[in-house]
């Protein structure tokens, strides 16, 4: 029995444009953000989801409303999806964080998977918590379709997580903003069939920290 799961990254937000930490600070989408959720509807819309789910955060639930209002169907939202929790670092601007805490960004950039602050989540705690969400999704979906709408720092850890990939993953992975990537499960397990789909996009910016 084959399920097919879309896992999505919401769209563009001012925290991407003006190179912030987003973490759980309530960013909404943009003006671009909110084009390229049109686009990514438009693109989604003869797929059909059973079901699509989305973190709690504004500019992910814009984003899995738009792809539902083609769908006929309401947003499931689903804390396991949650952006990580970054804690002081949230809302900040990369420069700041860059001068304030030079080692554990200097860690960000080059081992992330390593990193551990006072009252933040680790990479290790979001891939469990999102993992198990998925699992347990995928057990009661299973034979169907549905999608994940959620965020870069969940998505890199989530695929690592259910495809077996070990650390360093993180910056192996570049989900944009507004990309799709189809994920099968079979009795065999997970795969991953289309990673990073964006020619629905016609703009997007890459972040590189």
């Amino acid at each position: 029995m084959r399920t097919t799961i879309y896992l999505i990254r919401h769209g563009e937000c001012a925290g991407n444009r003006e190179g912030l930490f987003r973490g759980r600070y309530d960013f909404p989408l943009n003006e671009v953000g909110r084009k390229q959720a049109i686009w990514l509807a438009e693109e989604l819309k003869d797929v059909k989801f059973d079901a699509v789910y989305t973190s709690p955060l504004s500019r992910a639930m814009e984003t899995a409303e738009a792809i539902c209002r083609s769908q006929g169907i309401e947003p499931i939202v689903e804390q396991g999806f949650n952006n990580i929790h970054l804690g002081s670092w949230e809302g900040k601007p990369k420069k700041e964080i860059a001068e304030r805490f030079p080692k554990e960004f200097r860690l960000w950039r080059s081992e992330p998977e390593k990193l551990k602050m006072k009252g933040a989540e680790t990479l290790s705690q979001v891939q469990e918590r999102a993992v198990a969400t998925l699992v347990r999704i995928t057990k009661e979906r299973m034979g169907g379709g549905f999608a994940v709408v959620t965020h870069r720092a969940v998505l890199k850890p989530l695929i690592a997580g259910i495809l077996g990939i070990p650390a360093p993953y993180f910056w192996k992975l570049h989900p944009e903003t507004a990309s799709y990537s189809i994920i099968e499960h079979t009795p065999r397990g997970y795969a991953l069939s289309l990673f990073n789909q964006t020619k629905h996009l016609k703009e997007f910016i890459r972040e590189d920290v």
